[in-house]
């Protein structure tokens, strides 16, 4: 009897692989920025009460899904079909790129967390005219695509929780990106969509 395509996949190397790939990108990126004098690192630096915490339980939930990812993995801990397992490598992958021309397209302006101290520029070129938080769509479909392909109770939590932080945290920067950058913002806002899309007529 033959094996179906889906279920003969090597399916943790290819989550391993959508793991290497997104955090390449990111300790690569940091690493560049660090060779320019830029502080990438930014949560939770000097900031009041409530971006504090926001930063922080982000930081916190971003970090602690990597074990769970990884023991969900090491551990072969789903319980998805195979189907919905291929689904979520596509879905991983698809994450990634995203990710990858979310901090290309930022170039130097990209930072984690709220900058108060350094003066970026309002990027709004590239596939930032399509979202207003590529970068985050790309952490949020990595997350879910891993849940697709290995799916369990501690996954699942860790992800919600890292969902949920990381549109707090997009909540925070959108005040400060209106107290920074006033009308531009707003006229930015106004026209493309905080995960993907933008209005009709809109340039």
């Amino acid at each position: 009897m033959k094996i179906p395509l889906e279920e003969a996949i090597p399916y943790r190397l290819l989550a391993l692989l959508v793991l290497a790939v997104f955090y390449g990108i990111y300790l690569v990126k940091q690493w560049r920025q660090k060779r320019r004098g830029i502080q990438t690192m930014q949560i939770g630096r000097g900031k009041d009460a409530q971006t504090h915490t926001v930063e922080t339980l982000m930081g916190i939930a971003t970090v602690g899904i990597i074990p769970a990812q990884l023991l969900s993995i090491a551990f072969g801990w789903s319980h998805l079909p195979a189907n919905a397992r291929f689904t979520g490598f596509c879905v991983g992958l698809l994450g990634d790129l995203i990710f990858l021309i979310s901090v290309l397209c930022m170039r130097d302006s990209w930072r984690a967390g709220i900058s108060e101290n350094d003066r970026t520029k309002l990027v709004t070129d590239g596939i930032y005219a399509f979202s207003r938080n590529p970068a985050f769509l790309g952490f949020d479909l990595q997350y879910i695509g891993v849940l697709l392909m290995y799916c369990n109770l501690l996954t699942g939590m860790f992800t919600v929780f890292a969902i949920v932080m990381l549109h707090l945290q997009i909540l925070l920067e959108e005040h400060y990106l209106t107290a920074t950058f006033g009308r531009e913002y707003l006229d930015y806002r106004h026209r493309v969509f905080r995960y993907l899309g933008r209005r009709k007529g809109k340039k």
